[in-house]
């Protein structure tokens, strides 16, 4: 579903990105990690358009990334949620359902809006939300197309632990649909437990990418090792 080839990003001289390759398929959930500086957020604004390449290609099912075809597959959710001051959160899901032609979106949105405990928010104004509750409207607004493919990005910072537990269970539904998700993120143990595997940057180098229980023996070889134990060896300095 997402092919990445030889992917490069510089900044001026520097490599945030250093010549990375990597697939995701359908029905797959993977776990993007790595500390802070790693090029996890360049990585994936660089798949979804926000930030240009320096070379490589990307594609989406089959369509270059940067195509209305591949666009029409995915959905974004960034770390920092973006909303319009001025619209509620009703019609910030309305405004999403018209831009892509949902047609059943009152009932999808009835959903969310329950899901995500903002049923009694919908006619707030988005510059009247808190960070909390305008990560919960991204991810709804993301999720109401019904995307192929969706990238997170820091998706449980500023979620309440109701809200984290939705976000997990709504990832396993949508797995379980053969929707193709890459979620990015410090949280490691939320991607634990949901992750069919993980890629672990450093430096923009990719540096794992293989099933939690393979990387575990190739990397660690101990009983009781955790995928933050995991984390912390491979990304350790030399």
């Amino acid at each position: 579903m997402l092919i990445v080839n030889n992917l490069v990003k510089k900044y001026g001289k520097q490599n945030a990105v250093n010549d990375i390759s990597f697939e995701l398929q359908g029905g797959e959930v993977v776990g993007l990690l790595g500390p802070n500086g790693a090029g996890k957020s360049t990585t994936m604004k660089c798949i979804v358009g926000l930030l240009r390449k320096t070379s490589g290609e990307i594609t989406l099912g089959g369509f270059d990334h940067l195509s209305v075809e591949a666009k029409r597959l995915f959905s974004y959710i960034p770390e920092t949620p973006y909303v319009y001051d001025l619209l509620t959160v009703q019609e910030h899901l309305q405004f999403i359902a018209q831009a892509y032609g949902v047609r059943d979106w009152k009932d999808k949105t009835d959903k969310y809006l329950e899901i995500f405990e903002l049923s009694d928010k919908a006619d707030k104004l988005g510059r009247d939300l808190s960070k909390g509750m305008r990560q919960k409207v991204s991810i709804c607004c993301a999720l109401l197309p019904d995307p192929q493919v969706l990238f997170f990005d820091e998706p449980m910072i500023g979620l309440d632990p109701r809200a984290i537990k939705n976000t997990k269970q709504i990832f396993k539904e949508l797995k379980n649909a053969g929707k193709t998700i890459l979620v990015s993120t410090h949280l490691i143990d939320s991607v634990e437990t949901i992750a069919d595997r993980v890629m672990i940057l450093k430096n923009g180098n990719i540096v794992g990418n293989d099933t939690i229980s393979n990387l575990k023996h190739q990397f660690v070889q101990e009983e009781g090792t955790t995928l933050e134990d995991l984390f912390l060896e491979m990304t350790k300095d030399e």
